[in-house]
């Protein structure tokens, strides 16, 4: 998975353009965050429509802010550029609620 470099949300868009990508919104110390990281390799696995981006949310907090990330780990979920869902609260998440949301993305 690919980590996103420091950004604001202008930047953020160009990146997404043309693309299908679901952020991962997370931090080193947050033990949901690391509950669901060994199962992140899987998810992706299960999901080669989307690129999957892994976003530190200390390193990006102004636009964690912007974006109205306020618990993690959190996925968003982009289609060119939109958004296409969110799976944001602060609560631990398990493999099959994440896939549960992407399924629910067509």
């Amino acid at each position: 998975m690919e980590q996103l470099k420091k950004m604001n949300q202008d930047e953020l868009q160009a990146e997404l353009a043309g693309k299908k990508v679901v952020l991962f919104f997370t931090a080193d110390w947050c033990p949901d965050c690391n509950f669901i990281k060994p199962a992140m390799p899987e998810i992706e696995a299960d999901f080669p429509q989307f690129t999957f981006i892994k976003v530190d949310r200390d390193e990006n907090i102004d636009l964690a802010a912007d974006l109205g990330i306020m618990g993690i780990p959190s996925f968003v979920a982009y289609d060119d550029g939109k958004e296409i869902g969110r799976f944001v609260n602060k609560d631990r998440k398990t493999k099959e609620q994440v896939e549960s949301f992407l399924n629910g993305l067509a």
